[in-house]
């Protein structure tokens, strides 16, 4: 058998308490062990230029060319187990221990790696702290002028079998360096500014056409600007995600250089007089597929078809992200919540105007208000938070009051951010009636960001209530065709049932009103407008039996809703009436 004696860098990792969390449960242990190397582990190691040279059942044995990709990777890996276990009891969390030596180690044939070097990294693992990191002196000497994460002197130890004791340093993830003696300390961000980070990478020309090239840079630069428009994200510069351009790249790596949370990617193909673009939205730190499609068009208007795509992709990202965020946010341990964090955690609360949502979003939000009180987004679902309140406990004007406050804040300061006006505006109609000023905020908010479908559908929304049917419809069936699988998506048909009972259409008054219990079956209100346009289509047997739906959910219902939110007259009497033919409380 031929040896080869080498100088490598020696990463080795184990689980702590493997045979605990094996007694407890091992079939499920195992299952999220073999789940962590597929999704966690090998991916990184791989990222990183590390050979796995053995698997040990709860660990690993990893080689790598230098120690800073080896401490480079052991870091990463031990921040994503924190953000894994967070929110899970202690019995179920799998918390590894990492040990990293550089030295002389003997290479076999079969690849199996022998010899002190490997030896002393296994013992420096088993006296390394659960979730840390321990180097060797001589792995720690390569990396310390590159680290800017916490690191203990654990001065000369003892390892087992190692006949010399080693000086050895332990490296806490997600403990940062203090600032050196002499250094100006350095500021932390407002905690607001934690927005999720995104970067467009060039489009592939799979047509084999160089003359297609404009249209696929083109088409990812006007896809960067419209990116830029929603204020909750922030997009990586051109100039620095298109250095990738006509290269093979790792997503993950990506991710890491250009400090991107998210990856939007995709390719062209040209097919005779039709184009073909697919693309895809992807989590960077995990390679996870949030969002796809693909888009066809003919080319006999290029720059029609850009711009339409262009729409549509902007229209969904920010939703898929939104989605993406508000999962990562309920996986942070509470006391490392910021405004942004909060203000996830309270939107799914308030998708719907419930009581109960509300009760429990208004606290997360002034909770956020309390750490940042200029954060818009806040103040904003706070005044859709009084709202609902208003509405549901017998038009209280506290609430009334309350909710006005935000939303006039956010319409007086300097916010660029869509959202946050949008729904400032249609909360000072609902709040207010203050119609034409509601509809110069919406489209001061649509001026922003044409493309978030939040505006839209509040405007929406608004229009119907005011009887303009024709701008409600054009904006609902955008928002719809922007980002059909939206949260607030049933909001759509709802502005669609509403218009269609203007219009006098009753038949699709009542497909509208069925869309929108189908997306929300458990909400007795719109139970309730179902009924309404049953009734109002002279379908009494079916509108009083769907209104006993309506309040066998919502026991407390009445028309008070309706009386305050229609501003065209005959809209509201017309409401009134096909609630009293359906049998609903007045």
């Amino acid at each position: 058998m031929t040896e080869t004696r080498k100088l490598a860098a020696i990463l080795v990792a184990d689980v702590v308490g493997f045979s605990r969390l094996a007694g407890a449960d091992e079939e499920r242990l195992l299952a999220r062990l073999r789940a962590l190397r597929s999704d966690l582990i090998d991916p990184t190691i791989a990222v990183h230029k590390g050979r796995v040279v053995k698997r040990t059942g709860d660990g690993a044995i990893v080689e790598f060319r230098s120690a800073v990709d080896a401490v480079r990777c052991a870091i990463e890996i031990q921040d994503a187990m924190v953000e894994r276990n967070a929110g899970l009891p202690d019995d179920r969390r799998i918390v590894f221990r990492i040990g990293i030596h550089v030295g002389d180690v003997v290479e076999e044939s079969d690849g199996d790696l022998m010899g002190d070097g490997v030896n002393i990294a296994a013992r420096l693992e088993g006296v390394a702290t659960p979730g840390a990191i321990c180097l060797s002196e001589d792995a720690y000497r390569q990396v310390k002028a590159r680290l800017d994460l916490a690191v203990t002197d654990m001065g000369e130890t003892k390892l087992k079998n190692i006949v010399e004791p080693i000086r050895a340093y332990s490296l806490q993830v997600g403990a940062r360096a203090a600032a050196k003696p002499g250094a100006p300390e350095a500021k932390l961000p407002a905690p607001a500014s934690e927005k999720p980070s995104i970067a467009a990478l060039p489009f592939q020309n799979m047509s084999g056409d160089p003359e297609q090239e404009y249209f696929v840079d083109g088409l990812v630069e006007d896809v960067l600007t419209g990116l830029a428009r929603v204020k909750s994200l922030t997009v990586i510069a051109r100039n620095s995600s298109f250095t990738y351009k006509g290269k093979a790249v790792d997503v993950r790596q990506v991710g890491r250089e250009l400090g991107a949370r998210y990856v939007l990617e995709g390719s062209v193909r040209k097919g005779g007089n039709r184009l073909r673009i697919t693309a895809q939205l992807i989590e960077a730190a995990t390679g996870a597929h949030l969002w796809a499609d693909r888009f066809e068009g003919a080319l006999d208007d290029i720059f029609e078809l850009q711009d339409q795509i262009t729409e549509r992709i902007v229209g969904v990202v920010e939703p898929s992200v939104r989605k993406s965020e508000i999962e990562r946010s309920r996986r942070k341990p509470p006391e490392n919540l910021a405004a942004y964090d909060l203000c996830l955690r309270a939107l799914p609360h308030i998708y719907l105007p419930v009581l109960p949502g509300a009760q429990i979003a208004a606290p997360l939000l002034e909770e956020a208000l309390r750490l940042d009180p200029n954060f818009a987004p806040a103040r904003a679902w706070l005044a859709r938070c009084h709202e609902i309140f208003f509405l549901a406990q017998g038009l209280n004007p506290e609430h009334r009051d309350a909710g006005l406050r935000h939303a006039e804040a956010v319409i007086a300061s300097d916010t660029d951010d869509a959202q946050a006006l949008g729904l400032s505006g249609f909360m000072m109609w609902q709040l207010g009636r203050s119609y034409e000023p509601a509809v110069a905020t919406i489209e001061r908010a649509l001026s922003q960001n044409p493309c978030c479908v939040l505006t839209l559908l509040c405007g929406g929304l608004l229009y119907a209530m005011g009887g303009e049917t024709a701008k409600a419809r054009a904006l609902a069936e955008r928002a719809l065709r922007l980002s059909p699988f939206d949260a607030q998506a049933w909001v759509t048909h709802h502005i669609l049932t509403f218009a269609a009972l203007i219009e006098n259409r009753p038949d699709e008054a009542i497909s509208e009103a069925a869309s929108t219990v189908h997306l929300h079956p458990h909400f007795g209100n719109l139970h309730a407008v179902h009924a309404i346009a049953l009734a109002l289509a002279g379908r009494t047997d079916e509108a009083r039996s769907v209104a006993l739906k309506a309040l066998d959910l919502n026991p407390a219902f009445n028309m008070d809703w309706a009386r305050h939110m229609a501003r065209d007259p005959a809209l509201a009497e017309m409401l009134l009436e096909g609630a009293r033919l359906a049998g609903l409380p007045q």
